[in-house]
Order: structure tokens, then sequence, then C-alpha cells
């Protein structure tokens, strides 16, 4: 993410300005050099792997002892520390750099005043305050997509079984309903465990399960397994849609693929509607919207064509690698 690479970019600023800085006020220190050069070099460690964090905090600690210009890296560290460590160690930890960074301000003054030991610690507690309120919003926004997740998930299996089977039980269709409700409890199950609705079977074989009249244009090709997945999601949908509002006698499936895109159309001859005139109902009205929202994750289009009297035809394409 840009936030971490600002952050790795700011370290090696800093920890350069901090040695131009020694070598201007004090001329040239070996020691001081090379472990500010150890530093550098053990820095991409502690990125990569928390139990070499401590080592790189050590090696900084010392550094800050000899020279306490080095504080200037602070910061960076103490955003690796709240990034890769718990809150309950993360914080005393950076405690212990904030107090360094104190250290090496007064060491550093002539006379000793409050903002020496004040500002360090406003900057430790504005840094820590952005990062948990970012996690915070990162968490709430890792929610909000998963609930999305789920209210497609359930609209496209759950909620769509239930009303075939409720049509099937008014038709007095017993039997295929019972048939249908086994079907819907396997994709539950299926959606729990967060399996493939596919279950090995191919794209085309799980399309002519949903619609008989399913028609394959262009030479097939591997998808990636989200593509079919979505696809095949996307055509129970709209055959959800057609059974429920379009009161068809024939629905047909186009799936075509082309050199660099997939393309799905799903056509009837039902009574059709004003796309510009729709307005969603309280608990309905969800389904086109889960459409598009599925679809646009994987940088795809959506395009409805409907006319009332004329039927529905509603085309989805996706790019492919």
């Amino acid at each position: 993410m840009w936030l971490h690479r600002a952050m790795h970019a700011g370290f090696y600023v800093l920890l350069t300005a901090s040695a131009a800085r020694y070598v201007a006020y004090h001329g040239v220190a070996p020691a001081v050099l090379v472990l500010a050069a150890v530093l550098g070099a053990a820095y991409p460690f502690g990125v990569r792997w928390t139990a070499a964090l401590p080592g790189v905090l050590a090696l900084w600690l010392a550094l800050v002892w000899l020279a306490p210009s080095f504080g200037w890296c602070a910061i960076p560290l103490f955003f690796q520390c709240l990034r890769q460590l718990r809150p309950r160690v993360a914080v005393p930890l950076a405690a212990v750099l904030t107090a360094a960074v104190v250290l090496a301000q007064v060491r550093l003054a002539d006379a000793v005043e409050p903002s020496l030991v004040l500002g360090p610690v406003g900057v430790a507690v504005i840094t820590a305050a952005v990062f948990f309120d970012r996690r915070r919003l990162l968490h709430q926004a890792g929610v909000l997509e998963e609930r999305q997740r789920l209210a497609r998930e359930i609209h496209d299996t759950l909620a769509q079984g239930l009303s075939s089977i409720t049509l099937l039980l008014e038709l007095g269709d017993t039997d295929r309903a019972r048939e249908v409700a086994k079907d819907n409890l396997a994709e539950a199950r299926r959606f729990v465990r967060d399996l493939s609705p596919l279950q090995g079977r191919t794209l085309t074989d799980a399309l002519r399960a949903l619609c008989d009249r399913l028609e394959v244009e262009g030479e097939p090709y591997p998808l990636p397994v989200p593509v079919e997945v979505a696809l095949l999601r996307v055509a129970q949908g709209a055959l959800a849609n057609v059974r429920e509002h379009a009161d068809a006698t024939t629905a047909v499936i186009t799936l075509t693929y082309l050199g660099d895109a997939v393309t799905l159309d799903v056509c009837d001859d039902g009574r059709g509607f004003d796309p510009a005139a729709v307005r969603p109902e309280p608990g309905r009205g969800y389904g086109l919207a889960a459409i598009r929202d599925r679809v646009a994750e994987l940088g795809g289009t959506v395009t409805v064509e409907s006319t009332p009297g004329e039927g529905t035809a509603l085309a989805v394409s996706v790019p492919t690698p």
C-alpha cells in the first residue's frame, strides 16, 4: 500500500539526513556511519519478518545513544511497531521509542525545556491515533464488503430457491418443489462452506442445468474461477427475475467467448419494462443491483435493454486475461 511504501522511503530519507547532519556537526565517525549502514541494511528484514523487528529497534537505540540526531528515524519505526505487533506489545514499545527520542533531544539541547518532551510525545500520540483510526476504518470497510458479498450470495442462492419453491407449490407441483428444496439445501451448505457453486462442472453444464435454451458461441477456453462463478450467479439472478416478474414463455442464455472477454446474454419474451423507470421497493429490487456490483468487481459491464411488451435482454461482458 502507498502508506507503507511512503513510510519505508521516509525511513531511508531520515536515516540519510541524520547521517549527513552528524557528519556536518561532528565529522566522519566510522563507528556511527557503519552502524547506520547496518541499520539501513537490516530494516527490510524487520519489515518483512516480525521476529527481526526487535533487532532493528535495538540497532536504532544503539545508534541514537551514539548519535542523538538519528532520533528522527523513530516515526517509521514507530509505525512498523504498530503495524506488525499486537497493541499490548506495540504501545509499550512505542513508549520506549518515544522516551529514547526525548532523551536524544535533551542531549542535543543546551537547556531542557518542555517542548523537548511534549513535542515527541505529541507526535507519537498523533501517529498512534491516525494509525488506529485507519485500522478501524479498514475493518469497517472489510465488514461492509463482506456484508455485501453475503447479501449477493443469499439473494443468488437461498432467496431464489425459496421463490422457486413457492411458485411450484402454488402450481401444485410438489415433486418438483421437493427437488428444488433439496438442491437449495445443498447450495446453502456450499455457500456456508464457501465452496464453488460449480462443484467440478463446466460453466456450460452449470448454465444448461439452469436453462435448456443455452447457446454457446466462439471457441470455449478456460476462465478464472471467479469469472465462472460470477457468470453463473448472474444467470441465476437474471432467470430469477424472469420467473418472478417477466411472465415469459421463453428465456435464452447465450455464452460467447471472445478474444479478450466473455459475454453472457439472457433474453426473454416477457412483458418487459422501462429500465429508467425502475424504483426499488423496500425489501425488493436488489437483483439487478447485485448483478451490477458483482460484474463491476471483475471490471466488467452490464447492459439492460427492455421495452414494455417486448421482452428484456440482459448483456454482461467480463474481460479475460
